[in-house]
């Protein structure tokens, strides 16, 4: 098998809004292909409609993806070869391909106002024509005859000249051959001097090397503009791959309004792990792929191959991802796991300011939690009750509404095996055991529900001897004495 040539892959999110995860979904293979191939990966900020703009998004989107693992060879924000990477500090850049197109008779200027364009869109609406777009009333005309017409506006934009021979099929690494519908009159300059995205994606992808363009399916319709630009301004065409669409579970285009995780900040706000995240992106593009469903991200390099990306728009199956989490949860170590927990619980101010002694408890108490637990989210309210002071446990009232009539019974006993037992977790178990269970012949199900409310301050909690073990003797007791005390 030959060696595919170094690949320069891009990933190219406007910043105008919270990170999409679609945007990590193809970075995800971007930067797999490039590793694959001994390339580079390249972040650029296509930034040219800049009434879209959200102060704070471009932070956004280097956060994410370095937190996913994904970080770009060149950037804004790192820098490299071919900068600026910010195509609003690159206008200079495409006036003069925009002055040959227009010399080369590939492109003219359009000086129809945005009302005469709806007017326009209105009238074809109502004919139901077959083919809509532009009408071409600005084409050979100079700026004096257009103006004699209506509906002329004194800033024009610039416009392609779609020929009639446009090319429609081309070749796409993951899907072969696809057609695409004729594309109309493209606007590739804007009246406030920016280039629209079919232009500077073109140049910027030419000057900057790009020669692997990753991007969704929804690009396939814009692909023959592309195509004609490269053509015409006499450069080679990069290798295009067109990924599926990601896709809600009733088989909708997954999106920020109608589903939460479409933001790519909220997977890391709900406490998942980046390397589950970015393993169950790596399902999502090889979907129905299940025989290596846990795997690195170097392994998944190390298998990359084109062919295996599944063109039918996978499903965003959370459940997936939830069992995924909770399988990289259980293979950290319970002090790195630990880290994680308070790490998370600091960033999002579920903790705040943790002092040494409730981190060591942190470290203590991981172990009970670790096999249940799905979501960084969960472990500090699982935990509260260790984590805090015996005297802010807060106890449910429906916890002590639901106890037993023998409740009071039950604490005298557990309190007398607290004080003299040895403090482990197995002995705890059995002096409580053989003094309830046996003793008062009481069963296991009920007979420790009022030792946990006690201790936990709820009816359902992690495992009771052990948080018993953490707490040590001394609070077991202040917390078994004070509920007896309300009974």
């Amino acid at each position: 098998m030959t060696t595919p040539q170094p690949a320069r892959t891009r990933v190219a999110p406007s910043p105008t809004g919270d990170p999409h995860v679609g945007t990590a979904f193809m970075a995800l293979f971007d930067l797999a292909w490039a590793r694959r191939t001994g390339g580079r990966f390249v972040l650029r900020i296509e930034d040219t409609d800049q009434n879209r703009l959200v102060p704070g998004s471009e932070a956004q989107i280097y956060e994410s993806l370095d937190w996913l693992g994904l970080s770009p060879d060149e950037s804004p924000a790192v820098g490299g070869p071919f900068a600026p990477y910010k195509q609003s500090e690159r206008l200079e850049t495409y006036r003069p391909f925009v002055e040959q197109l227009i010399e080369q008779g590939h492109a003219y200027y359009c000086w129809c106002s945005q009302e005469r364009l709806a007017e326009l869109r209105d009238e074809q609406n109502r004919q139901k024509l077959s083919t809509t777009g532009y009408d071409r009333l600005c084409v050979g005309k100079t700026r004096e005859e257009r103006a004699e017409l209506p509906g002329f506006t004194e800033t024009p934009v610039v416009r392609m000249l779609i020929p009639d021979d446009a090319p429609l099929e081309f070749d796409d690494i993951i899907r072969g051959t696809v057609k695409a519908p004729r594309p109309d009159d493209q606007v590739i300059l804007k009246a406030d001097g920016f280039p629209t995205y079919h232009l500077a994606v073109v140049v910027d992808d030419h000057l900057m090397d790009i020669n692997t363009v990753v991007r969704g399916e929804e690009w396939i319709s814009s692909t023959p503009k592309h195509i004609l630009l490269y053509r015409w301004l006499g450069w080679e065409l990069p290798a295009f791959a067109h990924m599926p669409l990601l896709r809600n579970t009733d088989k909708s285009k997954i999106s920020k309004r109608k589903n939460p995780a479409a933001r790519l900040m909220w997977f890391k706000e709900q406490g998942y792990l980046p390397e589950a995240v970015r393993n169950f992106l790596q399902l999502l593009g090889y979907a129905g792929d299940e025989e290596r469903e846990v795997s690195t991200f170097e392994e998944f390099v190390e298998n990359f191959a084109w062919s295996k990306v599944n063109t039918v728009g996978p499903i965003f199956d959370l459940k997936k991802l939830d069992w995924l989490n909770g399988h990289y949860i259980r293979s950290l170590s319970a002090d790195e796991l630990a880290d994680r927990i308070a790490a998370f619980a600091s960033d999002t101010g579920q903790w705040v300011d943790p002092n040494d002694e409730q981190l060591a408890v942190l470290r203590q108490a991981v172990p009970i939690i670790q096999e249940r637990l799905v979501l960084l989210k969960d472990a500090v309210p699982q935990l509260d009750y260790l984590l805090g002071s015996d005297a802010n446990l807060v106890i449910d009232p429906e916890a002590i509404a639901a106890l037993p009539e023998n409740a009071a019974e039950v604490l005298d006993a557990a309190i007398a095996v607290t004080e003299n037992v040895a403090f482990d977790a197995e002995s705890i178990q059995a002096g409580l055991r053989e003094r309830i269970v046996e003793g008062m012949g009481i069963k296991p199900k009920f007979a420790f529900a009022p030792i946990r409310v006690a201790v936990s301050g709820r009816r359902v909690s992690p495992p009771l001897f052990e948080s018993m073990e953490i707490l040590g003797r001394d609070s077991s007791l202040t917390r078994l004495r004070s509920l007896r005390a309300q009974l």
